[in-house]
């Protein structure tokens, strides 16, 4: 592999590391503030998530 493609696979994986990290903070947020709400917020929470590492691998693989 190119030092470039390294570079770009550890950026890919520390902004998707950051990503998961805003959304499961977040959603924390939002289920102690309104505890009846938590299952639709931990569904939409799971959706986000996989769609952002389904955007994480895309990515890896065209890098």
């Amino acid at each position: 592999m190119e030092i470039p493609t390294i570079v770009g696979a550890g950026l890919i994986a520390i902004g998707a590391g950051i990503g998961l990290g805003q959304i499961g903070g977040k959603a924390m947020e939002a289920i102690a503030r309104q505890p009846e709400a938590a299952g639709k917020i931990q569904t939409a929470m799971i959706i986000i998530a996989a769609l952002l590492e389904g955007f994480a691998f895309a990515a890896l693989l065209l890098g």
